[in-house]
């Protein structure tokens, strides 16, 4: 662990080496900064639910556990096929709810690993598998070989996931000792990244499986803050002649925002999460189900009011 002194003397190198960038380089200065600004953006995005698995552990008395299987772009992608898949996991809790009782585990993968897991059967059931092997290591359980897949994505609240996955610190890498004149840029990018930690992972292909590599690799996370304030919103649904439900317009204000690109928006049949990273966080249950390819969202940048409108689904005769 670095000492406070050393913290701050890397912190003034990386000043120094900045302001001699501006100076000599100032395009590649104003790259470095956007580079800065995307990667801060990736990072401050949530996970986001995906999958919910219900296990048990073996023996009739075992209580259920439910796995959320989460996207989430802080988990790095694996570099090449054969290469292990990381996973990033929040620790195993207990919960009382009711008269129900039961387990509940968070992990969270590259949203990249599961779009490809979920267009090939095979795949998905595969990964399925690793992950449950991959809780049974962690925690210390032996897991009965059945499972379900549930139909909603997420078993408890979202803030609960998300501070669940998040609530792991990463150590920062220290920078190189080069002088000043020595550290290139890349290198300066490479100091960013964080130290390597315990890893476990998840192979994908059957041929792999055979290497030594292992299968499971877990990745710890950042903990970043997060003060986010639910904005001001009016949900309006609009009928037909007979007053049946067309469509739900949801009206956001947000008024410190200055493009519909600081938003993150997510929308499924029964449910709407819009998020703006370090400003606002909003989720709402739908009054009725939505046909979400259909749905639109416009940004009115004078007024700062988010207008989404969701077709409501029809109801099957």
């Amino acid at each position: 662990m670095a000492t406070a002194g050393e913290m701050a003397a890397r912190a003034a190198q990386l000043w120094s080496l900045l302001d001699e960038l501006a100076e000599s380089e100032p395009q590649a200065y104003r790259r470095f900064l956007r580079q800065q600004h995307a990667e801060a953006r990736r990072l401050c995005a949530p996970p986001q639910p995906r999958l919910c698995l219900r296990a048990r552990p073996a023996g009739a008395a075992g209580r259920p556990l439910f796995v959320n299987v989460c996207g989430w772009s802080r988990v790095p992608a694996p570099r090449a096929p054969a290469d292990p898949v990381p996973v990033s996991a929040g620790a195993l809790q207990e919960v009382a709810e009711a008269a129900e009782l039961y387990s509940i585990i968070d992990v969270a993968y590259n949203p990249d690993v599961l779009q490809r897991a979920e267009e090939n059967t095979e795949k998905m059931e595969h990964l399925i598998r690793l992950t449950l092997k991959f809780v049974e290591e962690r925690c210390s359980l032996t897991l009965s070989c059945s499972y379900n897949i549930e139909t909603f994505k997420l078993k408890g609240s979202l803030e609960r996931m998300q501070q669940s996955l998040k609530g792991k610190q990463m150590p920062t890498a220290p920078l190189t000792h080069n002088t000043r004149n020595e550290l290139t840029l890349d290198q300066l990018l490479h100091s960013m990244e964080a130290e390597d930690c315990t890893r476990d992972s998840v192979l994908l292909e059957e041929s792999v499986q055979q290497s030594k590599v292992p299968l499971i690799e877990e990745i710890a996370s950042t903990e970043l803050p997060e003060e986010l304030s639910t904005p001001l919103y009016e949900m309006l649904t609009v009928k037909d002649a007979n007053k049946k439900p067309l469509k739900l317009e949801l009206k956001i204000k947000l008024p410190e925002v200055s493009s519909v690109s600081e938003c993150d928006l997510s929308i499924s049949k029964d449910d709407v999460i819009i998020e703006v990273p370090e400003k606002y966080k909003l989720q709402l249950d739908l009054p009725a189900l939505v046909d979400e390819d259909a749905t639109t969202a416009v940004f009115n940048k004078g007024k700062g009011v988010l207008l989404i409108t969701m077709p409501v689904v029809k109801p099957e005769l």
